[in-house]
């Protein structure tokens, strides 16, 4: 979502416009920031995915969507990294959790959901890489859909048949155009695909590329009102936590990614059962790729890890 958003809203004026749209929070622990306010060097950023709007009261949940979006430097390529939520981690002790081994989508839930729960999520993420974030996004999945649809829809590429275990839909293999609805209810689903929650990943990078190249294609600049009213969705459906650096600037920075530049990269890790409890568990550590993250490394490790990377 932050990346179609740099797409649509690329100029400063309409950034500082509308920022005032844009939830402003402090989502990321003081042990996972990066400990400066520029944007020099490479730059790693936090996206968790929730169905509940910023804001909102309700019971505590967990998060669906976990993606560390890694932009070497030069900013002219980015990686989506996404973290499987079954993750065997530690999390630390927080927002009244005593701290102890659970999935990693369980830290959300653990720290209350919302804002806590992200810090919560941050900690237990920089505990387990190393990575300190230069900033944070809570994205509502739910309202996407209306940013979706006055896109006028994404188009999806399906490489094998999948069947909503929500609405029944059944999506058959080819490329097609979905709405909002269809393209949110593809990309939850997980149970009978050949990979499992590892396609549910990949299916979600190829929204988020997808949603970046439909934003490149249309003419929002030259229709002020859709443009209005696309950045109204966008704000209201994102929390941010910028790390004390304007929306415009980070907007202006990263004007030239495009979906033709971003990588969607999988944790190596494969799944175990332990005590009669499905998990997924690091491969070999994650084969090097959190310390290609945290130095300047990632394209070397990409290419030498192809079965990781997916094109969008």
């Amino acid at each position: 979502m932050l990346l179609a958003t740099l797409a649509v809203v690329g100029l400063r004026v309409l950034a500082d416009r509308y920022e005032r749209t844009i939830t402003h929070e402090e989502l990321l622990d003081e042990s996972a920031r990066a400990d400066r306010t520029d944007l020099d060097g490479p730059l790693n950023y936090l996206l968790v995915g929730s169905d509940r709007r910023p804001g909102d009261a309700g019971p505590q949940q967990r998060t669906d969507t976990i993606l560390i979006v890694h932009v070497p430097t030069g900013m002219r390529t980015g990686y989506l990294i996404s973290v499987p939520r079954d993750l065997l981690v530690t999390i630390p002790p927080g927002a009244g959790y005593p701290g102890g081994e659970d999935k990693i989508n369980t830290a959300y839930e653990y720290g209350g959901s919302g804002q806590a729960g992200a810090q919560l999520l941050s900690a237990t993420l920089a505990r387990l890489t190393g990575i300190r974030f230069d900033g944070a996004a809570l994205v509502d999945f739910a309202g996407l859909r209306s940013v979706i649809d006055l896109l006028g829809g994404v188009r999806m590429c399906v490489r094998t048949e999948v069947h909503s275990i929500h609405t029944d839909r059944v999506f058959h293999p080819g490329c097609q155009q979905m709405d909002g609805a269809q393209a949110l209810d593809y990309v939850r689903q997980r149970y009978d695909l050949p990979g499992g929650d590892y396609d549910r990943q990949t299916h979600q990078q190829q929204l988020l590329g997808a949603m970046l190249a439909r934003a490149g294609e249309t003419r929002l600049r030259t229709d002020p009102v859709q443009l209005h009213r696309l950045i109204q969705a966008v704000g209201h459906s994102l929390t941010m936590d910028t790390n004390g650096v304007p929306v415009e600037d980070l907007l202006f920075a990263l004007h030239g990614l495009s979906a033709e530049t971003l990588h969607g990269v999988q944790v190596p890790s494969y799944p175990q059962t332990i005590g009669q409890v499905s998990y997924v568990v690091l491969d070999g550590g994650g084969q090097g790729l959190f310390e290609a993250v945290r130095g300047t490394r990632m394209p070397e490790w990409a290419g030498a890890h192809p079965r990781w990377v997916t094109r969008l």
